[in-house]
């Protein structure tokens, strides 16, 4: 008798599932369509770049000519979109409302907003099951704004939901610290929008924790000493885990993104003016009550003095959970793809480029399940939207079979200007390795006003 036919469609027939409608998420399935490949990205948000919407007030340290991806410009140039000045910085909400929104509506239907993805699984096979794994396609659980779920039936999946949902805490030991939860009415984890006056009043003539040493954090504390100028007894109180030295505040001139080297500065011309205090070598463990403000509590026991505000910008991590059922290859201590995290290991190396990389460091036990863009990054941090850019490209040609364009490189990345790891400069005796930065003393709280003499290079 003959074998009885099917109904399914063919692997080859099903769309590429493509998790998140936010910059990479959306080039991706620019490239896959470039490649006569059907995308399926699902977005849980209301529109394009819901995540990107929430910070719009931030301005990128990218420019324009950095931010739109070649595929994606195809597309959009037979609408008659034209790219804004390549050499012009836009803010998160220029770059959704004028190219991620255009790019997503191009799409049309292959974009579902209010779309959350709750799993995903190889067809009929939980993590455990190996007999004909590698031949059933993938299964994307879902769940619609209303609560009702349906299960989609994928060739592949590109997970570029990103890290914004999950924000780092205060604990130095990843952990949040004891009392961070209930104290959550005066904490944020994001940078403020002192545009918003309900924002700005939480903030101007308060004392404020900023907790963190990255670009996040050195736009908060240039946004606080702007409102420092204007209000009155406004004052931030910088938290780092490590001492200050030379690189503290990035790579300054040195880095070839001039806007990156430049928020560095303005963050530290913010503490040279007195408008924020540094508090060196203090690793969170509690936040507590007092009366209607906020102590924080270091390790080593140090209190600092009440805080109205904390601001926490400690990093973001990648939510893993609806991924527990498909085979993934992950750092132990990064959460990023076993290949790729040797490349941006902040433990050993934030010096110069980070190797331009495709499908051959990204791919997982599972084939055709892809983490982009932030989230391929896991805990380690710069990442630049250009990588996730190239990242999607050489997938896109993978799954077309195009190998050669696939193992290509087609993209060199700006030096940060900063040497040495970041995991070297949480402890005093290893600062001197930082690159030439200042020696990090025990643990203190400093404050550093215009008179302080200005940080040397090459000695304690």
């Amino acid at each position: 008798m003959p074998a009885p036919t099917s109904n399914a469609p063919h692997a080859d027939q099903l769309p590429v599932a493509i998790i998140g409608a936010g910059p990479v998420g959306l080039a991706a399935a620019a490239h896959l369509v470039e490649r006569g490949i059907e995308p399926l990205v699902l977005e849980a948000g209301p529109a394009a770049a819901s995540a990107v919407r929430e910070w719009s007030h931030v301005r990128l340290f990218s420019t324009w000519g950095e931010l739109v991806d070649p595929a994606a410009e195809k597309l959009l140039a037979h609408t008659g979109w034209v790219r804004p000045d390549a050499a012009t910085y836009p803010t998160g909400g220029d770059w959704a409302e004028r190219y991620l929104q255009p790019l997503a509506d191009v799409l049309g239907d292959r974009v579902r907003y209010d779309a959350t993805v709750t799993g995903v699984a190889r067809a009929g096979r939980d993590r455990i099951v190996d007999a004909g794994r590698d031949e059933q396609p993938y299964t994307v659980h879902v769940r619609a704004a209303d609560g009702t779920e349906e299960r989609l039936t994928a060739r592949a999946v590109i997970d570029a939901s990103g890290t914004w949902s999950t924000p780092s805490p205060a604990g130095a030991n990843g952990l949040p610290a004891l009392g961070e939860k209930t104290a959550a009415d005066r904490i944020s984890y994001r940078v403020p929008d002192l545009n918003d006056p309900s924002v700005r009043a939480r903030y101007a003539g308060k004392r404020t924790a900023v907790i963190g040493s990255g670009a996040s954090a050195f736009t908060a504390l240039a946004l606080l000493a702007d409102l420092a100028g204007e209000e009155a007894g406004t004052h931030a109180v910088w938290i780092l885990r490590r001492g200050i030295s030379a690189s503290t505040y990035g790579g300054g001139e040195a880095d070839e993104l001039p806007a990156r080297g430049a928020l560095g500065l303005r963050a530290k011309a913010a503490v040279e003016a007195g408008h924020a205090s540094a508090a060196t070598g203090f690793r969170t463990q509690a936040v507590e009550r007092a009366d209607d403000r906020l102590v924080l509590v270091a390790e080593d026991s140090r209190r600092l003095d009440p805080v109205d505000e904390v601001i926490v910008l400690t990093g973001l991590r990648p939510d893993l959970s609806f991924l527990s059922e498909v085979r993934l290859g992950l750092d132990e201590r990064l959460q990023a793809p076993t290949a790729l995290a040797p490349l941006i290991d902040p433990n050993v190396h934030s010096c110069g480029t980070v190797y331009p990389h495709g499908v051959r460091e990204l791919s997982h036990p599972d084939q055709g399940v892809y983490l982009v863009g932030m989230k391929s990054y896991g805990r380690a941090p710069t990442f630049l939207a250009m990588t996730g850019y190239e990242q999607v490209r050489s997938i896109a040609a993978s799954l077309a079979g195009d190998q050669e364009a696939a193992e290509r490189v087609e993209l060199t990345l700006p030096e940060t200007g900063v040497c040495g790891g970041a995991g070297l400069f949480d402890e005093p005796e290893n600062a001197e390795q930082s690159g030439g930065g200042c020696c990090a003393p025990a643990p203190t709280t400093l404050q550093i006003g215009g008179g302080a003499p200005a940080a040397t290079t090459g000695g304690c």
